[in-house]
């Protein structure tokens, strides 16, 4: 058998030694690769060493390190202050941004309230109007009732305009019976009237400025004391929407006599009729308001 080989205590030390060397010199070389700073100080101790500063190159001077991190360090605070500022300008648009959303969040908030009151105007004037077009129904129905001799000339009596609402609220079979009973003109005119289909709403206004004029007439005849007071009980039975409606119509011509009625009507229904007014035309409402209190 073969005896076993001993090894010399240099070999031994070379067994130990040759890894750690190994990896000190890996450390440096990659200290020399990535740190520039130990770069620097070991080629300026390789540059220091015979023979072997001719293989080396010349270490960089620190002028030129220091410059070169000045350059480093200036163009990295730019870029910094660059940041910053888009940043900034971002962060102004976000703030402008939300600023606008606000402002129309609370113009729509506010279209929204106005659309509200818009409707609930519109629901009161139509019930309103529902209700007028139910008292002029029924009127109708009254002369229906009574034979077409008695009903014929107090229809006749009315203004033609008030005549063709009522007709116009009748059946068809009611309305002949009435108007064979009527005077030949009178019937004529009525049915000339009635063959332009109007609006069941202009026909009202029609009549309530046939009778406020019929009613001016006959005052007229009888003394200004007397003209005053029919106006007033005129206006004051009316509904403000009708008769706020009207005085609008009667303003397109002469303000002159809506300001008299207006003055001649009492507080509370004046009041009444210019809240109306101004629902339906702010501006002409507001001239009429101002030239009522400059009034002396």
């Amino acid at each position: 058998m073969e005896t076993e080989r001993s090894y010399s205590g240099w070999e031994r030390f070379m067994f130990f030694v040759t890894p750690i060397l190994f990896v000190v010199v890996l450390l440096v070389v990659l200290l020399v690769m990535f740190n520039p700073d130990f770069r620097t100080k070991a080629l300026e101790i390789g540059n220091g060493i015979p023979l072997l500063n001719r293989v080396l190159p010349n270490a960089p001077s620190s002028e030129v390190i220091e410059d070169d991190n000045t350059s480093k360090m200036a163009t990295a605070t730019s870029q910094i202050t660059e940041l910053e500022a888009k940043l900034a300008e971002k962060e102004s648009e976000l703030a402008e941004a939300a600023g606008e959303l606000t402002k129309q969040e609370q113009e729509v908030l506010k279209l929204q309230q106005e659309l509200s009151k818009l409707k609930q105007e519109e629901e009161v004037k139509q019930q309103e109007n529902d209700e007028y077009k139910v008292h002029i129904k029924s009127l109708a129905n009254v002369y229906v009732k009574m034979t077409p001799s008695k009903a014929a000339p107090i229809l006749e009596s009315m203004g033609l305009e008030e005549m063709v609402l009522i007709l116009n609220n009748m059946k068809p079979d009611d309305r002949v019976r009435i108007m064979e009973k009527m005077r030949p003109k009178n019937a004529a005119d009525a049915t000339m009237m009635m063959k332009d289909l109007v609006p069941s709403r202009d026909q009202e206004i029609a009549a309530l400025q046939a009778r406020l004029k019929w009613q001016k007439d006959s005052a007229d005849a009888s003394g200004t004391e007397l003209d005053e007071a029919k106006i007033t009980a005129t206006f004051s039975a009316m509904k403000p929407a009708s008769a706020a409606e009207l005085l609008l119509k009667m303003a397109e011509n002469n303000r002159s006599k809506v300001l008299r009625i207006l003055n001649l009507v009492n507080s509370q229904a004046r009041s009444d009729i210019i809240a109306e007014m101004s629902k339906v035309n702010a501006k002409t409402t507001a001239q009429l308001v101002s030239s009522i209190v400059s009034r002396p």
